[in-house]
């Protein structure tokens, strides 16, 4: 790497080994349950958009398969691929809209993207690659075009009671101040995400035993390997004393409790992932009820976004202190960006040093990194949400930019021909070979993919600090969030599991490193890591010895 160049400079102090430390201390690193999902680098993909194989504009299931190996071509040793171990696929099955958020029909996959023998053979080569799948599963609404609501809605008996309905129009708004009643044949249904997205009615047992059924089929009859829930927020309403609860309902969180529960029968390593879109106080309640596995952190998310933004640490060190101190070990996803955001490197206004140093703090900070497709080489758009799920850049043909020999669904993003896998993959100093890099770097150390975390003080408003370590491991990050070089700066740790370090070997940068004077308490106080400034957006791969 270039002195001067917009590059992330890691510092990663790797302990060979710890000496004696107090029992309590040791429980607390021993003490960590570890899940296949903990420790997976997981990639966001929207078929429809990643690539098409038969030239029809649409991306397909088979296109997906000709494109596993850019993901991780299955082989240890080889780190040209992106090293993803796990995928999120948006809906696969069919729907109404391109989205696939509006299901027609849970168990077949949409046929735009192929058919369920098409699904298989993904899961087949995912497999062999070391990939593990999960789909999207929407439950809680379904689309006005689906057999369900149709039936309900000609007041089929076997179904009048499987949706929302009022005979008088209820009138209050919905979870987030909208517009959530309609009108048709003379009743009201509840639909708060749109007219066409009804909310299914869980309150009648019949709709929870169908929608556990159709999860069992993905599971032990398909081989999906778990589930994204989608805005498991709002599945089952409530009221209690009078008043209507919408969202977050104690009931809903046990609901999703038994769904997690009911798949892991089929197969105990089945995941749930969900979506739960709000403060982590309000997220760490599903993780406290088991309602799933794993919920994603959007308020780290923004915090990531904001500190590279501004250059300044303020934002996501008090986040990631508030993260680590609300979940137990491996409760949360990190990412940056998903399907419903602006694009990364938009929301960063461009700048492509700035989204090195996000993509550092999610591929090097606890918790499981989700990144959406594209971000890995800087894809950029901004709602509506077409903008921000355009096709993948594969490379600088014109129109279809290697996605397809056809015309794409959606046309690529105006000046995509500069952004792409051909013109990154083989440059060392790309977006692409950095999202790379610290994805492998990631994996090959435990501290990273499976460590705890303490925050590090740095008297210096843009270098960002904490520790990762394992009982036998310890990583120290160190970034410039700034798109200027530091200006002289300590760090301190009040204290740790770090015990007898010694010698120095640089793994990964140019930066020499000081061997930091570890205390009684395994800590350090004004550290001085460096003789000399970090470059913008920078550092340095240490093992200590």
């Amino acid at each position: 790497m270039r002195r001067f160049g917009l590059f992330v400079l890691v510092v990663v102090l790797a302990l060979l080994s710890f000496a004696p430390v107090s029992a309590q201390e040791m429980a607390a690193v021993e003490d960590v349950e570890v899940e296949w999902w903990d420790e997976a680098v997981w990639y966001l993909l929207f078929v429809r958009s990643f690539y098409d194989s038969d030239g029809d504009g649409i991306g397909d299931l088979q296109g997906v398969i000709e494109k596993l190996d850019y993901l991780n071509d299955g082989d240890p040793t080889t780190t040209d691929d992106l090293g993803i171990t796990a995928i999120w696929l948006m809906p696969i099955t069919d729907a109404a809209s391109y989205h696939g958020y509006d299901t027609v029909d849970y168990r077949a996959i949409d046929p735009d993207y192929g058919t369920l023998e098409d699904f298989q053979a993904l899961l087949a080569a995912a497999h062999e690659r070391g990939i593990r799948i999960v789909m999207d599963l929407v439950v809680n609404h379904t689309s006005s075009q689906h057999p369900w609501f149709e039936a309900s809605l000609a007041g089929d008996p076997d179904f009048v009671d499987w949706y929302v309905w009022a005979e008088e129009n209820p009138a209050y708004i919905g979870p987030w101040g909208q517009r959530a009643w309609y009108q048709r044949a003379g009743m009201w249904y509840y639909a708060p995400f749109w007219s066409e997205m009804p909310d299914l009615n869980y309150d009648n047992p019949e709709v929870t035993a169908e929608m556990f059924d159709i999860a069992a089929f993905w599971v032990d009859e398909v081989g999906v390997d778990g589930f994204r829930l989608d805005a498991i927020k709002y599945v089952v309403e409530d009221e209690v004393d009078g008043r209507i609860i919408l969202e977050d309902a104690p009931i809903n969180r046990q609901w999703s409790a038994n769904l997690t529960q009911y798949v892991k029968q089929f197969d105990p390593e089945v995941m749930t992932v969900g979506e739960i879109w709000d403060d982590t106080n309000v997220v760490v309640r599903y993780m406290r009820d088991e309602a799933v596995d794993m919920a994603f952190e959007f308020k780290l998310a923004e915090a990531i976004i904001a500190s590279a933004r501004s250059g300044n640490k303020r934002e996501i060190e008090r986040r990631i202190r508030s993260v680590v101190a609300s979940y137990d070990y491996g409760q949360w996803a990190t990412f940056t960006t998903n399907h419903d955001h602006p694009r990364l490197l938009t929301q960063l206004n461009s700048d492509v040093g700035a989204n090195r140093v996000a993509a550092t703090i999610l591929l090097l900070s606890q918790g499981a990194p989700f990144i959406y497709y594209g971000e890995e080489i800087g894809m950029v758009g901004d709602k509506p949400d077409e903008l921000i799920r355009t096709p993948m850049q594969w490379d600088d043909t014109p129109v279809t930019g290697g996605f397809t020999t056809g015309d794409p669904w959606q046309p690529l993003t105006p000046g995509f021909e500069t952004v792409t896998v051909a013109a990154q993959t083989d440059d060392p100093d790309s977006l692409l070979s950095h999202y790379r890099a610290l994805s492998h770097l990631r994996q090959a150390h435990p501290a990273l993919t499976r460590g705890r975390t303490e925050v590090v003080e740095s008297t210096y408003r843009s270098v960002l600090s904490f520790l990762r370590y394992t009982e036998d491991e310890a990583m120290l990050v160190i970034i410039n969030l700034d798109d200027d070089e530091t200006r002289d700066f300590t760090l301190t740790l009040d204290e740790s599991p770090l015990r007898g370090l010694s010698g120095v070997e640089v793994l990964f940068g140019e930066l020499d490193a000081a061997v930091p004077q570890i205390d009684d308490e395994g800590g350090f106080e004004a550290y001085v890591p460096f003789d000399q400034p970090m470059p913008p957006h920078s550092a340095v791969v240490i093992r200590l010895q």
